[in-house]
């Protein structure tokens, strides 16, 4: 599909926005192994005989940008349902009675059909952080969230966790003068990486907008809980991994989509706001029909944002690698902020929304990491259907950002950093280590979700400084 050029579309008849959009989401999902001779040619037939493509599940949205509709209301109003979806909450005992009522609220959506609440929960806007959400044939543009694709990474190294303490003083130069934390500014040699030639960029106006921005951030983390650190991480027997157990140094990366994420969030959750008319307790989930060209607009545009946040990630990766002479011989990653299309236990196709929250599906891989000064955890899936195969994604806060910054001081948390001997660059007491939950409960309280396969414990964290 990327071989086709917005001109060819041009000359095809494909002039508008929407059908461009529409011909790139459904060509890159479903038709990238074809030739391009065959996609010139299917569009082709498309726009001369649109009728005979309507009821084509793949192509009869595209087909419909060349058809007479009938004029549609400008919204429709939703009522909630009185019978709730299945809801399974997970370590009750440490979740607040807000980020309770948000969950049980959402289940009343008439789109709901499953959801779960992880251990970690707390009360965000719409679904609570820590909430999983299976929807039919609708997408919560907040129940993703606002930074999409917001992600972990954690790189081994074949060195041992001595290397930190002989190289402790360059490991932290390299995180000073090659990563860059906060809304402003940027790098001082920009990142590269295949995803800024994504044709995605291309699909909508918005996504246009949005390209030169994307370039100058990528590479770099936002504020709030983002954070790049080294520290040492013990791999246990019989890992997924197949690596010797011990204790290797290790890069653990926290970022998202940055400004991209954030403005297309905002865009679409107006967009399904101004057509999605709901109760006032819940107007902040409103969804998009995903057969709607809003829909399909908001899903290429979240799945570019996703791209994106992964590319983030690699260049922070690759340009440490690049200062400090380190190879990677594992890599491991995971999305917590994004929506999928699934299958549940009974075979329904759903769309999943994890807002806070790790895809644990048998076998699958993630890191669920604790605060600046207590462990992250390599686990891996046991794809428990009732969690929607979800699982944590962090030790979840315990206090919010306000009460973290009238209830700490400075000096607690130097404290608190020189008792687990870590050594941290910027922060601020927002994200100090008391305004989280206690990791070890939260891993207790999953058990059953996922398989505990290596304990990472941070040494040099690097986060914005507020």
């Amino acid at each position: 599909m990327g071989q086709i050029k917005t001109k060819e579309l041009s000359k095809l008849g494909y002039t508008n926005d929407q059908a461009r959009s529409l011909v790139i989401n459904t060509f890159s999902r479903h038709f990238k192994h074809h030739p391009k001779s065959a996609l010139l040619e299917m569009l082709a037939s498309i726009k001369r005989d649109p009728a005979a493509y309507r009821e084509d599940p793949l192509l009869g949205n595209i087909a419909a940008t060349f058809l007479q509709t009938e004029a549609t209301k400008p919204f429709q109003s939703f009522d909630l349902l009185e019978q709730t979806g299945q809801l399974k909450t997970y370590g009750g005992k440490e979740i607040e009675a807000g980020a309770k009522k948000q969950m049980e609220t959402a289940m009343t959506l008439p789109v709901a059909v499953q959801g779960a609440l992880m251990p970690d929960a707390h009360t965000g806007y719409g679904l609570p952080i820590g909430g999983v959400l299976a929807t039919e044939k609708a997408v919560v543009p907040y129940a993703v969230g606002v930074d999409i694709g917001c992600r972990m990474a954690l790189t081994i190294f074949g060195e041992s966790n001595s290397y930190l303490k002989r190289y402790g003083y360059q490991l932290k130069q390299a995180l000073k003068e090659h990563t860059h934390f906060g809304m402003e500014g940027g790098l001082e040699c920009v990142s590269e990486h295949a995803v800024m030639d994504s044709p995605l960029f291309s699909a909508t106006p918005l996504l246009k907008t949005m390209k030169g921005k994307a370039a100058r951030q990528l590479g770099t983390s936002g504020s709030g809980n983002h954070f790049v650190e080294f520290g040492e991480i013990e791999v246990f027997d019989n890992n997924s991994l197949q690596l010797s157990a011990g204790k290797y140094l290790a890069l653990l990366s926290h970022s998202g989509s940055r400004g991209l994420g954030a403005t297309i969030a905002q865009q679409y959750t107006k967009i399904a706001m101004d057509t999605c008319k709901l109760p006032a307790e819940v107007r902040q989930l409103a969804w998009l029909d995903i057969n709607s060209d809003a829909g399909q607009e908001y899903w290429l545009s979240m799945t570019l944002a996703g791209d994106y946040a992964k590319a983030c990630h690699d260049a922070i990766r690759s340009n440490l690698l690049k200062a400090t002479g380190l190879q990677a011989i594992a890599v491991i990653e995971n999305h917590h902020n994004f929506a999928w299309h699934e299958q549940l236990a009974d075979g329904r196709d759903v769309i999943i929304h994890r807002k806070g929250a790790t895809p644990a599906h048998r076998g699958e891989l993630g890191i669920i990491p604790g605060s600046m000064t207590t462990a992250a955890y390599l686990v891996s899936g046991r794809g428990v259907d009732q969690s929607l195969y979800s699982a944590s994604h962090g030790a979840g806060r315990a206090m919010s950002r306000k009460r973290a910054r009238e209830s700490t001081t400075v000096s607690d948390m130097k404290k608190s950093l020189s008792d687990a001997g870590v050594a941290l660059i910027g922060g601020s007491v927002e994200e100090a280590p008391s305004a989280y939950k206690d990791i070890e409960t939260v891993m207790h309280l999953q058990e059953e979700l996922v398989q505990v396969e290596g304990r990472f414990l941070p040494r040099i964290v690097r986060m914005n400084k507020e």
